[in-house]
Parts: C-alpha cells; sequence; structure tokens
C-alpha cells in the first residue's frame, strides 16, 4: 500500500513497486489520477488496485488498513509517503497550520503503522517504509511545522523497529533531499537552478531516485535491515 500515490515520489514509488511484481494498493484522496495510473500498471503487466481516503482523519486511516487487509486476504508493504506543507515562519505559523501538518505528517503514520503491524505479525513478514524528509534532519526556515513532523517520523520509526523486529516486521525510513515533482516544478527554473548548485551531485533529484530506494527496502534482500535512515539527497547532508 503505497499513500499519496497520484502524483510526485508516491507516484513513482507506486510504478517500481508494481514493476517488482508487487500487488500494489495505490491510495489518495481523489481516485481521478489513481484510476489513470491504476490503468497504466496494468497495461504493462503489473497489479494495482484504488481506495480512497482522508489522511487527516484517523478513523478513515484505521479502516482502510482494515479493509485492504480484508480485500486482499494481507498487508506486507506499507509505505506512508503522502503529505501535505502549510509554510510560514514561526512568529507567523497558526497553531491550526502547525496541527494540520502534524496531524496529516505525522499522526496518519502513527495510525497506518499500528493498523498494519497486526496482520503483519500474524503473516510473520512486514516492510513498514516512511517517507521523511533531510528537512527532518537538519530544519528549514519557515518550515517548523513539517520539520517537526518529519522528524518525529524517524524517531517513531525507529521505535517501531524496535517493537516489531522479533515477529519479522521492518521498519525504516527514506529521507529525501530536493526531488523534482510538480510542487517544486512550481518554483520556477531560477530557483531550481540556483538549489541544483548547492546539491554536490549538481542535479536536483527523481521520484525514481526514492522509488530505488524503498523498493530495495522492501525487497527480501533487506531483511536484516530495520530502524535505519536512507537519506537519499545528493550529497546535501553528508
Amino acid at each position: 500500500m503505497v499513500t499519496g500515490a497520484s502524483r510526485g515520489i508516491g507516484r513513482s514509488i507506486a510504478l517500481r513497486l508494481a514493476e517488482d511484481g508487487h500487488r500494489v494498493v495505490l491510495v489518495a484522496r481523489s481516485a481521478d489520477a489513481l484510476d489513470t495510473l491504476r490503468a497504466e500498471i496494468e497495461s504493462a503487466g503489473g497489479s494495482a488496485s484504488v481506495a480512497t481516503c482522508d489522511l487527516a482523519d484517523g478513523t478513515a486511516v484505521n479502516d482502510l488498513i482494515e479493509s485492504v487487509v480484508s480485500d486482499e486476504g494481507r498487508l506486507d508493504i506499507l509505505v506512508n509517503n503522502a503529505g501535505i506543507t502549510r509554510d510560514g515562519l514561526m512568529l507567523r505559523m497558526s497553531d491550526e497550520d502547525f496541527d494540520e501538518v502534524l496531524n496529516v505528517n505525522l499522526r496518519s503514520v502513527f495510525v497506518a503503522c499500528r493498523a498494519a503491524a497486526r496482520p503483519m505479525m500474524r503473516g510473520r513478514f512486514g516492510r513498514m517504509i516512511n517517507i521523511s524528509s533531510v528537512t527532518g534532519l537538519i530544519g528549514n526556515p519557515g518550515q517548523a511545522n513539517y520539520a517537526a513532523a518529519k522528524a518525529g517520523i524517524i524517531g517513531m520509526t525507529k521505535t517501531i523497529a524496535k517493537e516489531f523486529a522479533s515477529k519479522g516486521v521492518t521498519a525504516n525510513v527514506v529521507a529525501p533531499g530536493f526531488i523534482q515533482t510538480e510542487m517544486t516544478e512550481a518554483l520556477g527554473s531560477a530557483v531550481l537552478e540556483e538549489a541544483a548548485k548547492r546539491i554536490p551531485l549538481k542535479r536536483l533529484g527523481q521520484g525514481e531516485d526514492i522509488a530505488h530506494a524503498v523498493s530495495y527496502l522492501a525487497s527480501e534482500g533487506a531483511g536484516y535491515v530495520t530502524g535505519q535512515v536512507l537519506t537519499v539527497d545528493g550529497g546535501m547532508v553528508c
């Protein structure tokens, strides 16, 4: 299951997991873009289904996991990718903007992992992969809420890894750097070019770069990797 699968990094992750042979449950708030993605996956010989969910609603997230397990019979891989931003300098940031970002970006990850834990433990296999950000490692002006949520994901995932390791369930974090998506395209070419200059590899990342990392962590080959943060940022945080 991949949340935030309709575009950007989530879309790339879903495509890669389907290419790897997994049946992928595509999750977002709206089904329109998901239907297009499902058709693309199926035309390439993959398998996918669509589910909509408001991740700000904890009950809906819990119900979603239960529905997926009921429909599919099991849940082996959970990728918590969906997130929002409500940027602003701390002195101007409202309590509502702080709470909304923490609710969607952190609390929904907690609820999803908690709900997925039992079916994964029953199957003695599970891969929880939570998408954080380098912002959660180093902070970023204007993103106190986002940085808090992404840093929280890291600490929470390390705890999950320790709690469920004996049950065959791993939990890891992928922390993307500056990734070229529809959201970053809105910044304009001049801003993107300047950002690329500050990255040691001298380019922005692509969604596929994150998808490769998720593919590895979801694989049998990563069975001895848990509680780790895989930073995929072109060398921004060294």
